[in-house]
């Protein structure tokens, strides 16, 4: 399909609506595109590396989800149910995806088929049973999370959270239309109208609800996602700023000082969990007994500094937000 540019015309109350939003399901399935389509990336490389054996291993690159989310740019809208705050969680998203109304369930796999050819087996059978293979759809989501991104997700959020943070800056002290014009080189606002230069399809009011949702992520790729489904608002997924560093080590000469306060085994546990990674790894790696790397995670994890993911057999272990602030505090507080 020919990329035609689209134009989306604002009222006062449709930027009086203008929202942003970090949703987990645009995350996924972003990240689930690029993960399946086998190719290296310059930025996520190592989260690639990492997660891939996972997912194939639990069978993700043959299921629902490679049947629904193909390497061409249409995925089914109601996969992306708009947020219904400005950071809602996995389990919010997956509930608006299970109360999604068998006839547009039917009609984002008609439009699936007219533009990337005919439905797999499980598919068929979504569009014949949209309410009961949902929930089956629904189970396979949740597994690719624990999987793929619950485990990194402290980190992502920090980068998506750092994003939105700057734009409200830019908004307040530069206007909205500063903030629609900088969000991308396709992307810019004229005379109440915003243009999208990369649209595949036309856009107006009379297809699009009332408002527009900004949702900043780290996987889109080097061009916006729309969704557009009336009633709900546009939904325009941008590239994140920062994505650059997201897999970047941070620096750790600071433990030390952390180390004071913890302890020289978990400080070192914490600083081994730069990358996710499950209990028998972690004693390999640092030369710890297996029980006591599982005693010292125990302990971490009650104090809000680790968290757990089951990964088939095993369980990732992962830093959370609060361990990668502190961690950073004692670097910063070092130099």
């Amino acid at each position: 399909m020919a990329i035609v540019p689209a134009e989306l015309a604002f009222s006062a109350n449709d930027l009086a609506q203008m929202r942003f939003a970090v949703s987990p399901m645009w995350e996924l399935g972003t990240s689930f595109k690029l993960l399946n389509s086998g190719s290296a990336h310059p930025v996520h490389h190592r989260w690639l590396d990492q997660v891939r054996p996972r997912t194939v291993a639990a069978g993700l690159d043959r299921g629902w989800l490679t049947e629904l989310i193909r390497q061409a740019s249409y995925v089914p809208d109601f996969l992306n149910p708009a947020p219904t705050g400005p950071a809602p969680t996995l389990g919010a998203e997956l509930a608006g995806i299970l109360a999604t109304p068998a006839e547009r369930v039917r009609r984002d796999l008609d439009r699936l088929q007219r533009e990337q050819g005919p439905l797999g087996p499980r598919l068929r059978t979504l569009y014949a049973q949209p309410a009961t293979q949902l929930v089956r759809v629904a189970e396979e989501i949740q597994t690719y999370w624990e999987l793929a991104l619950a485990p990194y997700w402290a980190r992502i959020r920090a980068v998506l959270d750092a994003d939105v943070l700057h734009r409200a800056r830019q908004v307040a002290e530069h206007g909205a239309v500063h903030l629609l014009n900088d969000l991308h080189a396709s992307v810019g606002w004229d005379d109440n109208v915003l243009r999208l230069a990369r649209r595949t399809n036309p856009l107006s009011r009379q297809t699009a609800g009332a408002g527009l949702l900004l949702i900043p992520s780290a996987f889109t790729g080097a061009v916006p996602l729309t969704r557009v489904m009336p009633p709900d608002p546009p939904q325009l997924a941008y590239p994140a700023r920062g994505i650059g560093s997201l897999w970047e080590a941070p620096p750790v000469a600071g433990a030390a000082a952390v180390a004071a306060v913890l302890g020289r085994s978990k400080t070192l546990l914490l600083t081994e969990l730069e990358t996710p990674a499950s209990t028998t790894e972690l004693a390999r790696r640092t030369g710890l007994s297996a029980p006591a790397v599982s005693q010292h995670l125990t302990a971490l994890r009650n104090a809000g500094l680790t968290s757990a993911h089951r990964a088939g057999r095993s369980v990732l272990y992962a830093r959370t937000a609060v361990a990668e602030s502190m961690l950073a505090a004692a670097e910063s507080d070092r130099r």
